[in-house]
């Protein structure tokens, strides 16, 4: 009995081992691009360490379309997940992976053991729907295998804390020469769309699905001159003013044609409209032309009279499983052709290169000086896009490029694959160049840097070279603290420069290039400013830094030796038996004197409100108020106080005025409506504050107020 008991308990114990073997048993992953350029090389991310004499040793080689195998330049970056290729001339290549390439690979089985990728001169226009459909079939297996293995990733788009604040350029003077408020905006000569435009005259504000053109030559007694109602389906989102036209950029969904199909069971697709109005009578706007781009709105750009926007699309390619011929590309849309829903054409569509992505960069372009008659020059990029920045020259993309989520030892296992259904995965961005002369759009060049940026204006172009700031990954991750760098490319997007792991444990809040410095704020419990140096493209340096209570969401340059930064106070509060939490309290300015780069100091600052006091200052520039000739800065706010306990209490809402100089920063004038409400309007919640002339206005969804610039004086309220 003896024996056969410990014969049952070995059985016992040596099935529980098999299974747990099996449980343990590691899928690894390798993520890499279908298609690479010449001169930047290729790379491929592994999920699980790679070994270092792997290359060496053999275990992971290259062969060429003949299945030679290919002498090359080939290296394990310092990460040891990422094998690079330096340079490969153009053609067909296949990189072959033992699973002993693998740390631990008793334990661990590789996905895809042969990767086939082409490299090309330079990108090429796709040919026919086979080469489409290829392209999607690879994607749609990554996915699957990915999933497959609890690799999540955010088919959406969106990042991390990708709130829009950030860094724009000065630029409150009157646009035409006249004296009226013009749209923050980060590149001078750059417009960028907005809720709320003006020209002096007339007001051009988007309220809910139309768009209110408010007369305003006499302050005393505004008046609507005319309102653009659009059908219920679709909302106007931004607005652009060139010479006469009103550029009217919204969103709708249209069913999308296919053959074959009962109308109640076509699926449906978001469109990016554009709508032009002939406004030399804003009494009586007329519709000069509308057109269509399928996808969600990812920015807008007006440089002379070319209007560029870009649109992202997500095609339903799992459809392929179902059809067997599915129309995967973006469709188009322009009344001067009919109006018909048509797909684009293949000769309009690329890969970029370094991307594996199920989605498409949609730019499309229009001259403005004939707006009925010019023609619409649309091109589509397979390959996601987040963030924009534009300058006169060229217009840069960004991608999230997702590092697998990983255990301790950097490998995915089914016991941490429910884990990154919910934990955010690390991430490296793509940049993507492109040039531009007119309304033609030309791919250059790209790139990819570790780490993610918070927004556009973390990104900078200046003689010749882009600057771009990022965070590596998460404030809260203790074993593996999150670090800031500030990476410099040059023309042909390669890397000459970085000053890198700045304020561990602690994340981007905002970042301002100007000229030759850049100036970054950090954050966990307080403000860190870090002057950089990147006059040296090659070498820059951190000159000084700063650090204070509370954060800024928006740095804006005041003069060449001072800053405004527009955030949040914030205090420690003590916790029995731990550490003690950060607090937010209410809306701070800050006014940073730079005049000494290796010693910044905060000259002043003001706290308004308290705890849940906001402005859409902290997430959107384009809510700045600036006044130039009268130092006057001002921006939207709702205001809520602190009261006995842990609760606040809303005051009220409406904007507030500021003089600021060199000197210090002081009120001008308060117009926050008191409320006895519970909560805020947000049908008379400002949304912008604009001057003309001598008169300064509040745009809300719902109304418009006038006031004495000199003394603030309401002067008339209109209801619409």
């Amino acid at each position: 009995m003896k024996k056969r008991g410990i014969g049952l308990l070995a059985a016992v114990l040596f099935a529980a081992i098999a299974i747990a073997g099996v449980l343990m048993f590691d899928k690894v992953t390798v993520n890499a691009p279908a298609l690479a350029l010449t001169e930047q090389g290729w790379r491929a991310n592994f999920s699980s360490a790679v070994q270092g004499n792997a290359i060496e040793k053999g275990d992971i080689y290259l062969t060429d379309a003949e299945g030679n195998r290919v002498e090359t330049s080939m290296e394990l970056r310092p990460n040891g997940k990422t094998i690079e290729i330096s340079q490969l001339p153009a053609g067909q290549y296949e990189l072959h992976i033992k699973e002993s390439a693998i740390k631990g690979s008793f334990f661990k089985s590789l996905d895809r053991k042969e990767l086939t990728f082409s490299v090309q001169e330079e990108i090429q226009t796709l040919t026919d729907a086979e080469e489409l459909r290829a392209y999607f079939a690879q994607v749609l297996a990554l996915q699957q295998s990915n999933e497959e293995d609890g690799i999540f990733t955010d088919k959406s788009g969106a990042t991390e804390e990708s709130a829009d604040s950030g860094s724009g350029e000065a630029s409150g003077e009157g646009g035409n020469g006249g004296d009226y408020s013009t749209t923050n905006k980060q590149v001078e000569g750059v417009d960028e769309a907005d809720l709320v435009k003006t020209d002096g005259s007339f007001i051009y504000s988007i309220s809910e699905n139309r768009v209110i053109i408010t007369d305003v030559r006499n302050p005393d007694e505004l008046a609507v001159a005319d309102e653009l109602v659009f059908e219920e389906e679709l909302y106007p989102q931004q607005l652009f003013l060139n010479d006469g036209v009103l550029v009217v950029i919204g969103s709708k969904y249209s069913i999308m044609p296919m053959d074959g199909m009962e109308r109640e069971y076509f699926p449906h697709m978001g469109m990016t409209t554009v709508h032009l109005y002939d406004i030399d009578n804003p009494a009586s706007p007329e519709l000069l032309r509308e057109f269509g781009t399928e996808g969600n709105l990812n920015g807008a750009r007006l440089a002379g009279n070319v209007l560029y926007y870009v649109t992202n699309v997500y095609p339903d390619f799992w459809i392929m499983e179902q059809q067997n011929d599915p129309e995967l590309r973006p469709h188009t849309y322009d009344s001067k052709n009919g109006g018909t829903l048509t797909p684009m054409p293949y000769d309009s569509l690329s890969i970029l290169p370094g991307t594996m992505e199920g989605s498409y960069s949609v730019i499309s372009t229009v001259d403005l000086a004939e707006p009925s008659q010019n023609d619409i020059s649309t091109k589509g990029f397979l390959g996601g896009s987040e963030q924009m920045y534009m300058s006169k020259d060229h217009l840069y993309l960004t991608a999230t490029a997702y590092i697998p989520a990983a255990s301790e030892d950097g490998t995915v296992t089914d016991s941490n694959a429910d884990i990154a259904i919910w934990m955010p995965q690390t991430a490296n961005t793509e940049i993507f160049k492109f040039a531009l002369e007119g309304t033609d759009v030309q791919f250059i060049a790209s790139s990819e840097v570790a780490g993610s940026l918070l927004n556009q204006f973390s990104m900078d172009e200046h003689n010749g070279y882009f600057r771009i700031a990022t965070t590596e990954g998460f404030a809260w991750n203790v074993n593996e603290p999150s670090k800031n760098h500030l990476f410099i490319l040059d023309a042909g997007m390669k890397q000459v420069g970085a000053v890198e792991d700045l304020a561990k444990g602690e994340r981007i809040y905002s970042a301002r290039f100007i000229g030759d410095k850049a100036y970054m704020v950090t954050f966990k419990e307080t403000d860190p400013l870090f002057v950089i140096d990147v006059s040296a493209p090659s070498a820059p340096k951190v000159l000084g830094e700063l650090k204070i209570p509370g954060f800024s969401n928006y740095l804006h340059p005041l003069d060449e030796n001072h800053l405004i930064g527009f955030g949040s106070d914030t205090k420690l509060e003590p916790v029995k038996g731990g550490e003690p939490r950060v607090v937010t309290g209410g809306m701070k300015i800050s006014l940073f004197d730079i005049s000494d780069f290796s010693n910044p100091q905060e000259k002043d600052n003001e706290i308004i409100g308290g705890p849940g006091t906001y402005s859409q200052l902290q997430y959107d520039h384009k809510a700045l108020f600036i006044h130039p000739e009268k130092n006057l800065y001002g921006f939207p706010l709702t205001m809520y106080s602190e009261t006995d306990g842990k609760y606040v209490e809303f005051e009220g809402e409406g904007a507030m005025i500021y003089t600021i100089t060199p000197d210090g920063i002081t009120e001008a004038a308060n117009l926050i409506s008191p409320s006895d409400m519970q909560y805020e309007d947000w049908a008379k919640s400002v949304q912008r504050i604009l001057y003309s002339g001598d008169n300064l206005y509040t745009v809300a969804n719902s109304e418009v107020k006038s006031y004495k610039l000199e003394t603030f004086e309401l002067k008339d309220t209109l209801a619409y």
